[in-house]
């Protein structure tokens, strides 16, 4: 399960506001504004990015920026103490036992291993098939940043090309040179357009991406130790100990303190 965070398009408002608010203390905001400049570097953009991947991955665009915007509500230490409380009941009761505790369990990917533990699976097949479900995860989110990753090379050059467009028209006709230094300006400005549309939000969204995959990845990793050890009937504290180590140091801290008290 996750929950909608609002600090990054906060801090996307926030970046392009300072920028605008040094832009209106230094001069005239107006003359950063400009229609042909926009369809250069980001319509033009997009439909080079139309280029580059298949449609059908594209049409899920909406729905991968919502997920940049998404944080999960799980943490690492739910799951310490979930798989120290399921290592418990299966030394008492029996692997068995565990599928009553099944319906309790959101997530499908516990579930999965859990199950599989249930049914008496070899470890090794275990490993292989929640291994192979990291991948495909990883597979499916790859196309998520590649995309904001490739837009975001593709903004400045398409910046840079709608300034050369303009340098190529304003050298055309020097007869007036009065007009040369706003000629200049306006040339420039699609290539301002593409380095705030890269910088300021498709690259740090396709950062936020990859950084969201790597932390899911881990996340399950660690369940995949957790599911072997149970299996294994390796003793709670020992797993709990082991699980304690994808904790920060910080909350790693909290929880052996915890502990100690209970103790």
């Amino acid at each position: 399960m996750s929950k909608f965070n609002p600090v990054p398009i906060i801090a996307i408002i926030a970046a392009i506001t300072l920028i605008f608010i040094s832009i209106a203390m230094g001069g005239n905001v107006i003359i950063f504004v400009s229609a042909g400049s926009f369809v250069i570097t980001v319509v033009g953009s997009f439909c080079a990015l139309l280029a580059s991947f298949p449609t059908r991955i594209l049409l899920n665009v909406p729905s991968i920026l919502k997920q940049a915007f998404m944080e999960p509500v799980e943490s690492r230490k739910n799951l310490v103490q979930l798989f120290t409380n399921l290592s418990r009941k299966a030394r008492s009761e029996g692997l068995l036992a565990l599928e009553d505790e099944l319906t309790e369990i959101d997530d499908e990917f516990i579930v999965k291993g859990i199950q599989m533990v249930v049914d008496g699976i070899e470890p090794e097949s275990i490993r292989d098939i929640l291994e192979f479900e990291i991948y495909a995860i990883q597979k499916r989110h790859g196309y998520g940043h590649n995309i904001f990753s490739t837009w975001g090379e593709m903004a400045p050059a398409f910046g840079m090309l709608g300034t050369l467009i303009g340098l190529i028209l304003m050298l055309s006709d020097l007869s007036d040179a009065a007009n040369i230094g706003i000629g200049m300006a306006t040339a420039l400005i699609t290539t301002f357009y593409g380095s705030l549309l890269a910088n300021v939000a498709l690259i740090p969204i396709g950062n936020k991406l990859q950084n969201q995959t790597a932390e899911e990845v881990f996340t399950k990793e660690m369940v995949i130790e957790g599911v072997l050890s149970i299996q294994s009937g390796v003793n709670p504290r020992i797993i709990e100990e082991k699980l304690l180590t994808y904790l920060p140091p910080a909350e790693r801290g909290k929880e052996e303190m915890k502990e100690k008290k209970v103790s």
